[in-house]
């Protein structure tokens, strides 16, 4: 049993800003009901399915059960307002003013179920002149200055990350806040309706160090330089690796480790403030040093001084790198019809309630019946609405 067991979340999100968030409830034990339009969502079309199933659509919808529902008609209106009647939480990411246009505006909602957790996931807001654009990661990339933090420090070139980040940082802010939500709720007994924009989620993601700049209003500075304890990629003898320095005892080691103690005290590098204003030149100095020795053999060096680093691997060497091997971080499971399937393990670890992997991505409608029966609806109902093509089933 999970920590969120007994839960019961309605997730009528696309894409994966919500399915990830309604996916992590899965994981620590919600059950999940994925609402879902007969055609099914967007991302179910998205990549080589296998076994009808695209791997990102799987990996963004496990542990949930499969709904498949004409919420135009009204018999598939009455399905869900009979779901809501017990749900705890209700998870949606149109854009702003489509539920009430559907006929399930929060306010209606809360009137059927009060203590429900209702959670709007939009792309920029309800107010704005983007309130109602339609959005993917690499708009809200564009806005929240991720291209500018990436880009290329020779050239300035603005450069996006090479994932769907906006989209999995929201996700993430959505899931701690519906957990909080439930926890205010056994408190005081009131249900309330989460506001999240992924463009705000991104932007807090980002703001302790990515806008240093920004912070102070009276203090001047470059606001184009951040704080980063990142040194980058250092090209050895036959790799590349990484490492981190960031106090003065890490930059003592890694100039012991690379037979360069005369760095130790030099005054462009002697201080966290003056390495910080001259981390250009410091990488330099050190990515000399660096090119000088073997992957290996520099990684031992360095972690014998207790410096921060590692080898850069690829996804071909991630599943046999012996951390990855020992702290069992990557799942593999047989599922039917899917044979080995791996996953990342669900990252926060409970010691009395277990966060796992229970169920495989649902085909689309594959637990309508199910879902239906828990309903109460009898044998003739349910084939009723499937023959008038109100909902529709797996199978």
């Amino acid at each position: 049993m999970g920590p969120l067991t007994g839960i019961k979340v309605l997730d009528l999100t696309s894409m994966v800003s919500g399915p990830v968030a309604a996916m992590m409830l899965g994981d620590q034990g919600a059950e999940v009901i994925k609402v879902e339009p007969l055609h099914g969502e967007q991302l179910r079309h998205l990549g080589e399915p296998h076994n009808g199933v695209p791997a990102t659509f799987f990996s963004c919808n496990r542990n949930k059960k499969s709904l498949a529902v004409d919420l135009k008609a009204e018999a598939g209106k009455a399905v869900l307002w009979d779901l809501i009647a017990d749900a705890d939480v209700l998870l949606q990411n149109f854009r702003p003013g489509a539920m009430a246009r559907m006929g399930f505006a929060e306010d209606l909602v809360r009137e059927r179920n009060p203590g429900i957790i209702y959670v709007s996931i939009s792309g920029f807001g309800e107010q704005g002149p983007y309130a109602h654009k339609r959005v993917y990661d690499p708009i809200i990339q564009g806005l929240s200055c991720a291209t500018d933090i990436q880009a290329d420090r020779k050239t300035g070139r603005p450069n996006m990350f090479r994932i769907i980040l906006a989209d999995k940082v929201s996700a993430l802010t959505a899931a701690q806040a519906v957990s909080s939500a439930l926890f205010y709720r056994e408190r005081s007994g009131q249900g309330q309706h989460i506001k999240l924009s992924m463009l705000d989620a991104t932007l807090a993601f980002f703001w302790p160090e990515g806008m240093t700049g920004l912070t102070y209003a009276e203090q001047e500075v470059d606001i184009k330089r951040t704080f980063s304890s990142i040194d980058l990629i250092y090209e050895t003898q036959d790799g590349y690796i990484t490492i981190s320095v960031i106090s003065d005892k890490e930059w003592r080691g890694i100039c012991e480790a690379l037979a360069r103690e005369d760095l130790i005290d030099d005054e462009r590098f002697a201080t966290a403030l003056a390495r910080r204003r001259n981390a250009e030149r410091r990488r330099e100095v050190i990515g000399a040093e660096v090119s000088k020795h073997s992957s290996g053999q520099l990684l031992k060096l360095l972690d014998d001084k207790d410096v921060p680093c590692a080898p850069l691997l690829d996804r071909a060497q991630l599943l046999d790198h012996p951390q990855i091997v020992a702290s069992e971080t990557i799942l593999q499971r047989q599922w039917e019809g899917f044979g080995e399937v791996r996953q990342a393990r669900p990252a926060a670890q409970f010691s009395t309630s277990h966060s796992e992997v229970r169920l495989p991505a649902p085909k689309l409608g594959e637990h309508s019946r199910e879902i239906l029966r828990d309903l109460g609806y009898d044998e003739d109902r349910c084939k009723g609405l499937l023959e008038q093509g109100v909902i529709a089933a797996a199978g």
